[in-house]
């Protein structure tokens, strides 16, 4: 793969929107409380990130693919927080 001025900016910009979920996931998991979090924001947006996911797989390209497998990632952990840390604090 040639990393070409566009390539390059790609993947600075899923750089930057993939770890902006980071300090989420940490503030998450030091505060063992998920009770802010959206459950249906998180689940459309991992449905809308796997979409992307794939499409990026169709076409090939390197910052989709990368960008939404690793925002993927994030987002499921979030998700499984949510689902976890919600039910742990309603006993």
């Amino acid at each position: 793969m040639e990393f070409t001025f566009v390539t390059v900016v790609g993947l600075m910009a899923a750089t930057c929107t993939t770890i902006a979920f980071l300090p989420q996931v940490i503030k998450t998991w030091k505060a063992k409380s998920a009770k802010d979090l959206s459950l249906g924001m998180f689940s459309i947006f991992s449905i809308g990130i796997t979409l992307w996911l794939i499409y990026g797989l169709f076409i090939g390209d390197l910052p989709i693919i990368l960008a939404n497998a690793v925002t993927l990632v994030l987002v499921l952990v979030l998700l499984y927080f949510k689902l976890t840390m919600d039910r742990v604090g309603k006993s």
